[in-house]
């Protein structure tokens, strides 16, 4: 099976190493290139990992950052786990070769 593709996205690294050590400080860079975000969308696109962007954010950030498309994409393999998928509840492994055993509820007399 091959390995997927993932990536991980280092803005605030690379923003921290050209002194700009918060979110807002990428509006009016952005906003003298034409790129109108809140500062909400600013927010997320340095905190969070963008699924998504626009090649004229990129060029942007690249352009601002003074920096190179492998400085704020890094390739990377995706983790092994979730490459293969998803278990069903109760399918999870025991600890060597001990499994879990299936309970049985048996009708309970009151008395």
């Amino acid at each position: 099976m091959p390995a997927k593709l993932d990536y991980h996205w280092h803005l605030r690294r690379v923003m921290a190493d050209r002194g700009m050590f918060q979110t807002t400080d990428l509006i009016e860079p952005l906003d003298k290139r034409g790129i109108t975000l809140s500062s909400s969308q600013v927010y997320r696109l340095v905190v969070e990992r963008p699924e998504r962007l626009s090649l004229k954010i990129l060029m942007a950030l690249l352009d601002i950052l003074d920096c190179t498309m492998e400085d704020l994409i890094e390739p990377a393999a995706a983790i092994e786990a979730a490459a293969r998928g998803k278990r069903a509840v109760g399918a999870e492994t025991g600890i060597g070769d001990l499994r879990p055993r299936r309970a049985r509820i048996r009708g309970t007399e009151q008395k």
